[in-house]
């Protein structure tokens, strides 16, 4: 959505030096975002919140599956 957005804020973990990281990894480009934002374990918008994951039964897919 970043490129949609008017304004683009980046909540980053670290902060590397350019060529650090390999292009191909980087999900938004720095030409979309506008400003950047260091997180630690202090901010309240830091907090890792786990997916929950759902899955079948595998013999739920074949009931389905001809």
């Amino acid at each position: 959505m970043a490129t949609a957005a008017k304004f683009v804020i980046a909540e980053v973990e670290e902060i590397v030096e350019d060529g650090e990281i390999d292009p191909e990894c980087v999900h938004t480009p720095g030409v979309y975002v506008d400003r950047i934002f260091k997180g630690d374990a202090s901010c309240p918008f830091s907090e890792k919140l786990i997916e929950k994951l759902t899955v079948r039964d595998h013999s739920e897919v074949k009931k389905h599956i001809k």
